[in-house]
């Protein structure tokens, strides 16, 4: 298992538009994701739980992946949220 902290820097945080490029661009590793934030887990390949969450920018988040992909993973995954989903 790696896992990473990291802030959300998209003005908007992780609404609609974010969070299907990135449950997107998850679904394609082995690997499971959650994204950590107030101590509750977020699955990571769920738009619907990710949504959910209401994850603002500014908002701290831990990014942790486990399985064979898990490295990979989460460089894309850090490197997503820090480019503000490319918006």
């Amino acid at each position: 298992m790696v896992s990473q902290t990291t802030k959300i820097t998209n003005e908007m945080g992780f609404h609609m538009r974010p969070a299907n490029v990135f449950v997107t661009a998850m679904a394609r590793y082995t690997s499971n994701i959650n994204i950590i934030m107030d101590n509750k887990k977020i699955n990571g390949k769920s738009i619907m739980n990710i949504m959910a969450s209401c994850i603002k920018c500014g908002s701290e988040i831990t990014i942790e992946c486990d399985g064979p992909d898990e490295k990979e993973m989460l460089h894309e995954a850090i490197n997503m949220i820090e480019s503000g989903f490319g918006e």
